[in-house]
This record gives C-alpha cells, structure tokens and sequence, in this order.
C-alpha cells in the first residue's frame, strides 16, 4: 500500500471520528437544552394543552400568558421585582468583586504573621454548610433591626464572604509573575495603583467569572431573601414566581409562571453567552501561560 492510499484511509479514518463525535454532541447539547425548548412552547399553550400534550410545540400560539403574567396577581407587576432583584444582585457583585480581589492580593502578594492559617481557615469555610450559619446571622441581623430590608442580602459581600472567588483568584494570580509588580514598583506605584493598573487588567478572565456566578447564583438565590424579607414589595423574581405558583387559590396559571421563568432566565443567559469565552479561561485559573 503506498504512502497515498495510506494518507487517505487516515484521512477518512478522522472524517468518521470526527462525524461520530459532533452527532453525539449535537445529540447530548439537544438532551441539555430539551427542557429550555419545551418551556418556551409550554409558555404560549394553555393549562389544558401543558398536561394534556408531550409535544413541546404549541398548537396556537397565544402571548396571553405573557402579559397576565407579567401584570401578576399581586398589587405589583414583574417590573417591580425584577427591579428589587438588581437592587440585591448588582450590589453583591460590586461588592463580591471588590472584596475578594483585595482578600486573594493580600494573599497572594504580601506577607504577614499567620497568613498560611488564615488562609487554610478561609477554604475550610467552603465545606461549612450554609444551615450552620442561617440561625446565628438571622439573630444577628434582628437585633440589628435589619429585618425586612436588603442588608442582610449585601453585607456579606463586602467582607469576601464568598470562599471559592477567593480561592479562584488566589490561583489565577499567583499564576502572574511578581516581575511584574517589581517594575511597577520601579516606576513607582504603590500597592493598590498595582492592583489596580497592571494585576486586574490581567485578572479580566477571573474577575468575570466571578461577575457570572455570583450574578447566576443570587438572581436564583430563594430561601435567603424568604429569610429575611416580608413585605411583598421588595421581593425578588425567585420569590414573585412562587407567589405565582400559590396553590392555595384551588388554579395555578402554569402558562404565565412558565412565562415569567423564561423572562428571568434572560439576564443570565445574556450575561453567560457574552462573557463564555472569558467563563473557560477564568474557571481554568491558570493565569498567564509563557
């Protein structure tokens, strides 16, 4: 067999592989994104044609449950929650970025007596369960007289209450050469204009993996502020879609509910497809590669 027939058998030999590969992922990213297409039909059918038809297309399409649902049954539209969660989200994640980027620089960057003990202590905290804590924080806060407002949802974030952002960006920067905060030095800038000028221009992958979970995760957050907040008008979308689904009133308007968990999934899914590239190289933290 010559050196061509050889070259062409490889050639098809990847051909196929290559095939069977996209088919099963084609196959397996359509499983995962299955339930998002089934909502979307689900939301333009009516209570009847939900439980009544596996067919994930609708037979008419009807933009009722969209407008009802976003009116609500309470005095307040979706509007109204939608703008509470940014009041708690966009806060979190100022706050988070902040806080956890100045935690891992100490960390990472200077020295001092029982750094290493402190550290151990911050990445122990992430096998301490959050139930451990709900009881303590929540008497904490009402003898404050902090209940009912969006403090308790914020505060933590300003004190880098967030141990695996601190352990992510503690890896992604011990990853970038201190060569680099010693020609700042030399030209010279003291420790925050070095943080601020030459590690977090380089931190971007990091720092907006940071802004996606943390975004994610308190968009979808539920039991904390059921904690803390009682009045109707400051709870978020997570909440307002379960006030939605109250089946006390004897009928529960799957179609709008379904509707409304479609329009809360749209800033995340924004924020994730804008920013994926960056998601891949921060979660992998391995800062520079040389």
């Amino acid at each position: 067999m010559d050196a061509d027939s050889i070259n062409r058998k490889v050639r098809r030999q990847h051909a196929i592989e290559s095939t069977w590969r996209y088919v099963l992922l084609i196959i397996t990213a359509f499983i995962m994104i299955y339930p998002i297409i089934w909502l979307f039909g689900a939301s333009f059918k009516t209570n009847a044609e939900i439980f009544g038809s596996i067919n994930f297309w609708p037979q008419h399409f009807d933009w009722t449950s969209y407008v009802k649902g976003w009116k609500t049954g309470t005095q307040y539209s979706f509007t109204t929650y939608f703008i509470n969660s940014f009041k708690i989200v966009i806060p979190k994640v100022i706050f988070t970025l902040i806080s956890c980027t100045l935690t891992a620089y100490a960390f990472t960057r200077f020295d001092f007596p029982g750094k290493n003990i402190l550290f151990s202590i911050v990445i122990a905290t992430l096998f301490l369960p959050a139930v451990v804590t709900r009881i303590p924080l929540y008497i904490m806060w009402r003898n404050l007289h902090l209940l009912d407002s969006y403090v308790p949802l914020i505060a933590g974030s300003v004190f880098a209450q967030e141990p695996f952002f601190v352990f992510m960006l503690v890896q992604f920067m011990r990853g970038i050469p201190k060569e680099y905060d010693e020609a700042a030095v030399m030209d010279g800038a003291n420790p925050l204009q070095i943080l601020g000028r030459v590690l977090v221009p380089m931190m971007k992958p990091a720092l907006l993996t940071v802004v996606l979970f943390q975004f994610i995760w308190s968009m979808n957050d539920f039991l904390t502020p059921l904690i803390y907040l009682s009045s109707v008008s400051k709870f978020p979308v997570a909440i307002a879609l379960k006030l939605a689904t109250d089946a006390t009133s004897g009928f529960v308007p799957w179609n709008q509910t379904i509707a409304m968990s479609l329009i809360a999934l749209v800033p995340s899914l924004i924020l994730f497809f804008s920013a994926s590239r960056n998601f891949v190289e921060g979660m992998s933290a391995g800062g520079l590669k040389g």
